[in-house]
């Protein structure tokens, strides 16, 4: 079993940057993919970026070159700097871990881009 815990969100002007934690009660090390999705109202939940045990990285088109993933295996945490957003950046974001077969998630983050 996997426990995250998400935390770090906010609201923020657009251009503004944030950083999302996401805390996790088993070691990361051993957890095969580690991610995070975003649901904005009335919409699916889509991917925003992921990263293996190995540090391999992949990010959604819409947040190339203006977020990034990145894990501390030290402290059982995976972070997502999120730089340059947009109001279109607004959305409930999720912390996702891929763990042997099973799929985990946390409570979720609001995050609102707004002058």
């Amino acid at each position: 079993q996997v426990q995250l815990v998400e935390s770090g969100g906010g609201l923020v002007q657009p251009g503004g940057s944030l950083r999302l934690s996401c805390a996790s009660s088993a070691s990361i090390f051993s957890i095969n993919r580690m991610g995070w999705y975003r649901q904005a109202p009335g919409k699916q939940r889509e991917l925003v970026a992921t990263i293996t045990s190995g540090g391999s990285t992949n990010y959604a088109d819409s947040v190339k070159g203006r977020f990034t993933i990145s894990r501390d295996n030290a402290k059982n945490t995976v972070y997502l700097q999120m730089n340059s957003l947009k109001p279109e950046d607004t959305a409930v974001y999720y912390c996702n871990a891929l763990w042997m077969v099973s799929v985990y998630w946390g409570q979720g983050t609001q995050v609102t881009v707004s002058s």
